[in-house]
């Protein structure tokens, strides 16, 4: 009898919620089969099994919270059948007798990760992983990639554990480590009033200890005051009112709003820009044979305006890091896109957008919106990102003062394009006008410096040669 626990989907997800199972009890189930679909705080997604076998239990109905770690399904197996769950090879003791020695349970307080979830590498080379033997295949051959996208000839599947974790390490290059943490050190944390990400971590591997986090409650400082929300106040609910419980990604996103609009001073700029040109070259784009199949839009063009902004203002590019007191630039360009689906706002990014082609970039554009519009986002490309666009102009909207998202220090929204009266060439014409708004983090960008970037942007949209005096 084999007990499948619930993984950690990535980031640092303590907990998510059952949306509904794909397998019933008494069923005969093969490896990497999707059993359950899941919410967590950043998207839904399928979890497929590590053994084959026959459904012994189901622990929890849908619609219940479970926390990371927890059993959630039982499956009984059969000795020689296949499963994800293989023992260690002989040169893997070496590593593991470290552990031991120290007279630590190499599996104390460890949650169990599904293959291709956990947390993201620290850089391009793969540091081998202290491993739960349970569930982490090292021999044997590769686990087949689940299709992710529809198309003509292969069945919609959504996203699963292998291709999450795939795509971990397609952006582990790109995107820095999240907090690693036990479980019950990070419920120490949260009793304590740590922030993790403050915590100068001395375990194995860059993990935070139960130590560390009480040398830091001791040595904590108070905090600069700023200004606090008004105090929640519940309400009396009328006859023809009703409660919607604040979970999943809606719960992600107030946090998210909150901790920045209280934590990063925020300045927005606002210009309006003529785009005439800009939508000519998108009705030129469409009709180009390298976009066959594509649908081109002005957020293309916007996009490449950005990235090519960003290249003549690379201090825009970057986080303040406040515990450490260090202001970090990234020297790559990871390209979020705020999107309205079914669970609510999502900001999935696109991986490296600055080395890609226009026709490459219109491509990953085109399938980040699709897969988030179905609310099928997977958590690997929610991380690491480093500047947002938020198209408010598809809502018929001209401007706003968006909110930056975490660990990024701009974000530009872009408006409706309108028809409008314009001074071009000393006469006043009709011209197809765009408003943009820019916020960033005044911690880190001054006003100099975020004027130059928006009218960088602006001057490409406003003539998109530009790009060729710049490039």
């Amino acid at each position: 009898m084999k007990e499948f626990k619930l993984p950690d989907l990535g980031e640092g997800l303590t907990e998510g919620e059952i949306l509904q199972w794909l397998v019933k009890p008494g069923e005969t189930i093969v490896l990497n089969q999707p059993i359950v679909e899941v919410e967590t705080a950043k998207a839904a997604v399928e979890i497929p099994s590590p053994y084959a076998g026959v459904v012994a239990e189901v622990m929890f109905e849908p619609g219940t919270t479970v926390d990371v770690g927890s059993t959630i399904i039982r499956i009984e197996t059969e000795p020689g059948t296949a499963s994800a769950e293989v023992s260690a090879a002989p040169t893997a003791a070496p590593t593991a007798a470290p552990a031991a020695k120290n007279g630590d349970d190499p599996d104390e307080g460890k949650t169990a990760l599904l293959v291709g979830y956990g947390p993201k590498a620290v850089s391009a080379s793969r540091r081998p992983r202290k491993q739960a033997a349970p569930q982490v295949p090292v021999d044997g051959p590769e686990l087949p990639l689940l299709p992710t996208i529809p198309d003509s000839v292969a069945k919609p599947v959504r996203h699963g554990g292998l291709e999450v974790g795939r795509a971990f390490e397609r952006a582990a290059a790109a995107a820095s480590a999240p907090v690693r943490a036990k479980p019950p050190v990070r419920r120490l944390a949260r009793d304590l009033g740590v922030d993790l990400a403050t915590i100068r971590a001395t375990g194995p591997h860059g993990t935070v200890t139960r130590d560390d986090v009480q040398r830091a409650a001791e040595v904590a400082t108070e905090p600069v005051p700023v200004p606090a929300p008004p105090a929640a106040v519940r309400v009396a609910v009328g006859p023809r009112e009703e409660r919607r419980p604040v979970k999943g990604v809606r719960k992600l996103t107030a946090e998210a709003m909150v901790s920045s609009a209280f934590t990063a001073p925020h300045v927005t700029e606002f210009m309006a820009v003529d785009v005439t040109r800009t939508m000519e070259l998108v009705e030129r784009l469409k009709k180009a044979r390298e976009f066959d199949g594509l649908r081109v839009s002005p957020l293309l063009v916007v996009a490449r305006a950005v990235l090519a902004a960003i290249r003549r203002h690379p201090d825009v590019n970057g986080v303040f890091d406040a515990a450490a007191g260090e202001i970090v630039i990234k020297h790559y360009v990871n390209l979020g896109i705020a999107a309205a689906t079914p669970r609510g706002l999502i900001v999935p990014n696109v991986k490296d957008a600055d080395a890609m082609t226009l026709p490459e970039l219109c491509a990953a554009l085109n399938r980040l919106v699709a897969v988030a519009k179905e609310g099928r986002t997977p958590p690997a490309e929610m991380a690491g990102g480093s500047i947002t666009i938020s198209n408010v102009g598809v809502f018929g909207v001209d401007a706003g003062t968006p909110i930056i998202n975490p660990g990024e220090a701009a974000i530009l929204a872009i408006g409706a394009v309108k028809l409008m009266p314009w001074v071009h060439d000393g006469e006043v014409k009709a011209r197809q006008v765009m408003q943009l708004s820019l916020s960033f983090d005044h911690r880190m960008i001054d006003g100099e410096l975020g004027s130059l970037f928006l009218a960088d942007i602006a001057r490409v949209l406003d003539d998109p040669q530009t790009l060729l005096l710049w490039s």
